[in-house]
């Protein structure tokens, strides 16, 4: 029986690896179609009348949106592969928090010189996908915060928006995730929590949320401290 199960669970885990290769080729061979249409789509922007322009911005923009998901599809893709060395280097996470508050008008407090060993890319990837979510899905300012919890760096990224339901705050950090509620318009997380999370725990980290006092989510992040 043992083994019966065994052989059933490998099948299980080919077809997930299949799968996953499979979108990861397919959104790879979308790249170059991809860049060529949004060149075009400048070049008759350039061009066109007011009305028209317009439009074309409001294409420019949904083909920026699906540039960035066929990147957070491969790079999921690519933290999927257990064996995928990081090329782990001090990261200034404090210098980085700051940088990519700055970008998107968030308001940031950071304690100075807290480092962690990483990979500064997948880091800027992590920080900018929670404020980034905090600022589509939340309301009002968007918060971070960077302290030291002994051994641990402790980043939260809080907004006001209308919250999550204590019953969905662990499956927001599933891929493509819509909550009860939230129609087709609304959209839901994409890859962007999930990725959050697959960052975090390469990096022997952990993430959670809350729902925030006074309304609104709390995202915390829990990194290896160096030094």
């Amino acid at each position: 029986l043992a083994e019966s199960f065994n052989r059933s669970a490998a099948r299980i885990q080919n077809l997930l690896n299949g799968h996953r290769q499979l979108l990861a080729n397919a959104s790879h061979e979308l790249r170059s179609p991809l860049a060529r249409m949004q060149m075009g789509l400048a070049m008759l922007a350039e061009q066109s009348p007011a009305p028209d322009s317009v439009r074309l911005q409001n294409l420019q923009q949904d083909m920026r949106e699906l540039n960035q998901l066929v990147e957070e599809i491969l790079l999921a893709s690519r933290l999927d592969t257990p064996d995928l060395p990081l090329e782990l280097k001090p990261v200034d996470m404090a210098a980085l928090l700051a940088e990519e508050c700055a970008r998107l008008d968030a308001d940031c407090e950071a304690a100075p010189q807290l480092i962690t060993p990483g990979d500064e890319r997948l880091l800027r990837r992590l920080v900018r996908n929670l404020l980034e979510n905090a600022r589509r899905h939340g309301g009002g300012q968007v918060e971070a915060r960077l302290s030291a919890r002994g051994d641990a760096l402790h980043l939260e990224v809080m907004d006001r928006g209308q919250g999550i339901p204590e019953s969905e705050l662990t499956r927001i950090f599933e891929p493509f995730y819509r909550p009860r509620g939230h129609g087709e318009g609304q959209g839901g997380w994409g890859l962007g929590l999930s990725l959050v999370r697959q960052i975090a725990e390469r990096h022997q980290g952990r993430v959670t949320c809350r729902q925030r006092e006074g309304g609104g989510s709390h995202f915390e992040v829990l990194l290896p401290r160096q030094g």
